[in-house]
């Protein structure tokens, strides 16, 4: 069987990387490749098969496949061969409108993507909530089973404090020092209409940030994958550029508090149960213009949404008030996003796609005419 993995078109991430590790594990008798890109290909562990993303071994790659997951579209042209099933993982639950929902896209954008969507076989869910969403917006009529993502699994493993520790030695951070988390999500005119001198706004006052949190605090900065720009890391500031390492869910665990605007992320780091800080200092033009969201983030945020660089480092000095405050907000969201992510959704969803490779490490093969896609 060969199976191609695709993270976010080129990384070695996410709930791909998750299914990949967990099928070593089991022993299943497959070919294992993965999609790369130019800039990403050295992080990938030594011994992986890796083609580039989009070349034309890429596309061969994907045609001679019996198994694709993948987290995110594959916008390129190929065929599915006869008997193949493509997982999609997709990358998280929505707060912002998405593919068909979204109040704005370039021209041809989405009518491109769903020949992609139209090879999907079967598509997960984080959360009951996200389902119909996800659903609707991408016009997906195949079915849809409600996991959770295989990528938050490490977030509950008996490994947490191990992986804490060792990813925060490995970026300096000492254990006194309070690392924030910062993963602001991309704008939409910024990326696709260049509609300033960078596809990102980068509006922490680091000065500010740094006199008054001081040499206790760090800021890791990890951008979306769509925006290629990158602050300039000034040696000896508080900013660190995470924005190359390879899974973000190691930072998850690094992190002691996460500054997000309306990313996914918020989703995904509320199962650790630290504090979050919303920085939406241009909240009412991505909600009203830009993209949309599927629900009132002032109503459901499980921390305070802060508008200026000021009043954010005000909320970081100051986290034992938002766990007070905010600790029956915090209860709710965990219970209405994070109710499935129990650290075995990999075995789920592995349970789902390949029902004869048992976790003793029996070996499985997909074969024509084989169904994996009936719900549960």
């Amino acid at each position: 069987m060969n199976i191609v993995y695709v993270a976010f078109r080129g990384h070695f991430s996410d709930s791909p990387r998750a299914l990949y590790e967990a099928l070593l594990e089991r022993g299943v008798d497959a070919t294992h490749t993965w999609l790369s890109a130019e800039h990403t290909a050295a992080t990938f562990p030594a011994g992986i098969d890796t083609v580039t993303f989009g070349s034309p071994e890429c596309i061969a790659t994907l045609e001679a496949a019996d198994l694709v997951i993948s987290n995110d579209h594959i916008p390129l042209d190929w065929e599915k061969k006869p008997g193949a099933t493509y997982v999609q993982t997709w990358h998280g639950t929505m707060l912002k409108r998405i593919h068909n929902d979204v109040l704005w896209a370039p021209e041809g954008r989405l009518a491109y993507l769903d020949q992609d969507i139209a090879r999907w076989d079967l598509l997960l869910s984080p959360n009951a909530v996200t389902t119909e969403r996800l659903r609707k917006s991408f016009g997906f009529t195949g079915p849809i089973h409600e996991t959770g993502l295989p990528r938050n699994d490490l977030l509950s493993s008996p490994r947490r404090e191990e992986v804490r520790a060792q990813v925060r030695a490995d970026l300096g951070i000492g254990p006194e020092q309070t690392a924030v988390l910062y993963t602001p999500t991309w704008r939409d005119k910024l990326v696709f209409e260049k509609a300033g001198s960078q596809d990102f706004e980068f509006a922490i006052d680091l000065e500010d940030f740094s006199a008054r949190l001081g040499e206790d605090h760090v800021l890791l900065l990890r951008l979306h994958n769509m925006v290629m720009d990158r602050l300039e890391v000034v040696d000896g500031s508080a900013v660190r550029d995470v924005c190359s390492h390879p899974d973000i869910r190691d930072l998850y665990l690094a992190a002691d508090l996460m500054v997000t605007d309306y990313s996914s992320t918020m989703f995904d780091f509320a199962i650790t149960g630290r504090p979050l800080i919303f920085y939406t200092y241009d909240l009412e033009s991505y909600r009203d213009e830009q993209r949309g969201f599927y629900f009132d983030l002032e109503d459901v945020a499980p921390g305070p949404l802060v508008r200026d660089s000021r009043e954010l480092v005000s909320a970081i000095a100051d986290l034992d008030q938002i766990r007070s405050e905010y600790a029956e907000s915090y209860a709710r969201f965990q219970e209405t996003f994070c109710h499935l992510e129990d650290g075995s959704v990999t075995e789920r969803v592995l349970d789902l796609i390949l029902p004869s490779a048992s976790a003793s490490g029996q070996s499985t093969s997909i074969s024509e005419g084989d169904d994996v896609r009936a719900d549960r």
